[in-house]
């Protein structure tokens, strides 16, 4: 049995949700994290000595890291057309998601934990200002591929690779802050409200 520690309203923890509904995987999952299940208790720590989640456990094997997660589970699983094997198009999928998780995810950060957590570390209007801008132009970059190369990430195919970007997509435009029109995002959104798996982890009212 697979068994997702993490709780439903991490992204990172969505990633490997949205992965098992996508690969139709039965799993128990255990709330872990902030706001539930602390992850420094012994028994959290006993599986991750990292105290960080998402983490698996499958069949005895425990691994950590969303992306590698899903990565693993789509290989697990023998799912060619979502984490294909052809070596070029296996690596433009890696690169798609980590750049989910660096250059577009530094840039979610300031604004994200700003407008919409209201953490006092991140107050300062100034740092708000050039995180959005930051974020702005990592999204152009993006509708500007989908414009010229999608509709998914890949070409006309879904893949693991629109799991990260899809979340971070869904972050952008549940936070509110002022934002340009990116007519290829917005139909790369809609498109993905179309999978089962993305309106119940993704598109589903948390940001």
């Amino acid at each position: 049995m697979l068994t997702i520690y993490g709780r439903t309203n991490s992204i990172n923890v969505r990633k490997v949700l949205w992965a098992a509904a996508e690969m139709d995987l039965a799993y128990e999952r255990l709330d872990y994290g902030r706001g539930f299940t602390p992850t420094d208790t012994p028994e959290f720590l006993a599986v991750s000595r990292f105290g960080v989640v998402p983490v698996i456990d499958d069949g005895g094997f425990v691994l950590r890291e969303s992306n590698t997660i899903v990565r693993y589970l789509a290989t697990r699983h023998g799912r060619d057309d979502l984490y294909p094997s052809e070596i070029h198009r296996r690596f433009t999928v890696e690169a798609w998601m980590d750049w989910a998780s660096t250059d577009l995810g530094g840039a979610v950060r300031d604004v994200f934990w700003g407008v919409q957590l209201k953490h006092p570390d991140f107050t300062d209007p100034a740092r708000i200002a050039l995180g959005a801008a930051n974020w702005g132009k990592q999204m152009r970059r993006l509708d500007h591929h989908l414009a010229t190369a999608g509709p998914y990430l890949m070409g006309s195919t879904f893949t693991i690779a629109d799991i990260p970007v899809g979340l971070a997509v869904n972050r952008w435009f549940a936070t509110p802050f002022e934002k340009p029109d990116l007519a290829a995002v917005q139909a790369y959104y809609d498109r993905l409200a179309e999978r089962p798996g993305y309106k119940q982890h993704g598109r589903n009212g948390t940001p």
